[in-house]
């Protein structure tokens, strides 16, 4: 049975605690030197993997208890860290907006009212919820009928202005304009599953007898399918909206079900749509057109939503390295801070936040890490993770990230497939990165003397499949280091086993639940 939220934070709480209260061992009659001479030894080996000849190295290892740098290779080059770059907006997020923030999504009213008629628009409001689900819309239409509102004489007005209009990242690549973990940023938004996919709809393919049945989640006629797909002895179907358009057009050969998370081209309209349409199966009608506008001055609260609290939206966010919560979160920061919903806004408070605690090498682009533009030193990233250690809402921080090895999807997370049966299992706790040539992997781990450490593994440049597993390696030699005894170096259990052929992207890049 599925965990919430809630539960695996509280679960993971206890561990954070555990981990950042753990004393370094006190030494013995070794030499401690002996211990991380053995280590950077063993660090160099690790990397003088073939793959990396051509490729662009930087790793760093320190001690949290004390600070002392471990290792340290290339530790202040500027290198891509894709998906690493979350470590900075959720730590910006806790600090900027609180764990307890919530987003709130409100239906208003605008004008007078007369019994059961609105002699006025209706008003769809929202500030960025990636949380809210068609069933969401659903109540919140319910809720505005129990208030009495049977005829709305004027429009549907949807509000998105909490943010600003720029639905795209300025450097993201226009080839993935249509996936799911590129889809465009809106203060109104709706997700089609509890992985919390804002922006996107799936559009699932089966065979039904001599012909291809498709089917939506939610259900929904916001998309216009053009279905030329056929029944065939295997699955290789290719699903892709078109550019700029609601059109989505289906080919191939389908013979297994298939499911595809698609982008919506324009998030508040598509809201709007299953907004109007609950509004109707719950006797609301509206004489008007749907229009996007800010809400009119003296409207007035008919019915709310609330997320969840940043604290366990934070699971999903980290745990499935979701893209969409964020950037949504770095235009609510840049609104919170600045009063205004933009990237510029945003990304200010988080390149703010990032050199105040250390992090001196940093050039950032957006919140996700999609950019290739995004720059960060596995230096910097080190000293952060170590700087926000200290931090009140740290725990919550130290739960969301992924945990190696543990085969729960919100537990594991991007590392529930990696380094299994070793002593990095359910001890290091990082935030996994890739795209196509970078791979990342930086985060917290505690050593065999029961020592805190942090580190931060980037490789870039390779023209290899993504050597993950040399990350891993490193991973799990920290995981065996001792400064007091000798240590029998076992690093077989290193490479990655999710069973997925395109190794330069993580699982939650290509979605299935089983990956």
């Amino acid at each position: 049975m599925r965990r919430t939220s809630a539960s695996l934070v509280a679960g993971a709480l206890v561990a954070a605690v555990a981990w950042a209260s753990t004393p370094t061992s006190p030494a013995t009659a070794l030499d401690p030197a002996v211990g991380v001479a053995d280590l950077a030894t063993d660090i160099n080996k690790i990397l003088a993997d073939s793959r990396l000849t051509i490729a662009r190295a930087g790793v760093v290892v320190k001690s949290a208890a004390n600070g002392e740098e471990l290792y340290a290779t290339d530790a202040g080059k500027l290198l891509t860290p894709a998906s690493n770059t979350k470590l900075f907006t959720a730590a910006a997020a806790a600090e900027t907006l609180g764990l307890d923030y919530r987003f709130t999504t409100s239906a208003l009213q605008s004008g007078r009212r007369a019994g059961g008629v609105l002699h006025g628009d209706l008003v769809l409001r929202g500030t960025g919820d990636p949380t809210a689900l068609a069933e969401d819309y659903d109540k919140l239409a319910a809720d505005v009928a129990a208030k009495g509102v049977k005829l709305v004489t004027g429009k549907l007005v949807a509000d998105d202005t909490w943010f600003d209009g720029q639905r795209l990242g300025n450097d993201w690549s226009w080839d993935d304009e249509t996936a799911y973990y590129a889809a465009p940023i809106s203060a109104l938004t709706a997700s089609p599953d509890r992985d919390y996919d804002a922006g996107s709809i799936i559009v699932s393919v089966a065979a039904s007898g001599s012909s291809v049945k498709v089917t939506t989640t939610p259900e929904t006629d916001y998309l216009t399918i053009v279905n030329r797909a056929t029944v065939g002895s295997e699955t290789d179907v290719l699903i892709e909206r078109r550019h700029g358009t609601r059109t989505v057009v289906i080919t191939g050969t389908v013979a297994a079900p298939y499911d595809e998370w698609v982008a919506v081209d324009d998030p508040t309209n598509y809201v709007a749509t299953l907004f109007r349409k609950s509004l109707a199966k719950h006797g609301v009608k509206i004489l008007g057109p749907t229009t996007t506008a800010a809400a009119p001055s003296g409207a007035t609260e008919l019915a709310k939503r609330e997320s969840m609290p940043l604290s366990e939206l934070l699971v999903p966010f980290m745990k499935l390295s979701n893209n969409i919560h964020a950037e949504i979160l770095t235009k609510a920061m840049g609104r919170k801070a600045a009063g205004q919903g933009t990237w510029s806004a945003g990304l200010k408070v988080i390149t703010d936040y990032a050199r105040a605690n250390g992090a001196q090498v940093v050039n950032v682009r957006d919140g996700s890490g999609l950019s290739r533009r995004d720059g960060f030193s596995p230096a910097s990233i080190a000293q952060f993770l170590a700087s926000v250690r200290g931090k009140p809402w740290f725990q919550a921080y130290y739960a969301s990230l992924p945990v190696a090895g543990d085969p729960d999807r919100l537990v594991g997370g991007t590392l529930r497939s990696r380094m299994r049966a070793t002593q990095a299992a359910g001890n290091v706790r990082a935030k996994t990165g890739s795209l196509t040539g970078v791979t990342a992997l930086s985060g917290y781990v505690t050593s065999a003397d029961g020592e805190p450490l942090v580190f931060s593994i980037m490789l870039n440049q390779y023209l290899s499949g993504s050597p993950k597993d040399i990350e891993d390696k490193i991973a799990i030699r920290l995981a065996q280091f001792s400064r007091t005894t000798a240590t029998t170096t076992d690093l077989r259990a290193a490479a990655p086993s999710s069973g997925n052929p395109a190794q330069d992207l993580e699982c939650s890049w290509l979605k299935p639940a089983t990956c």
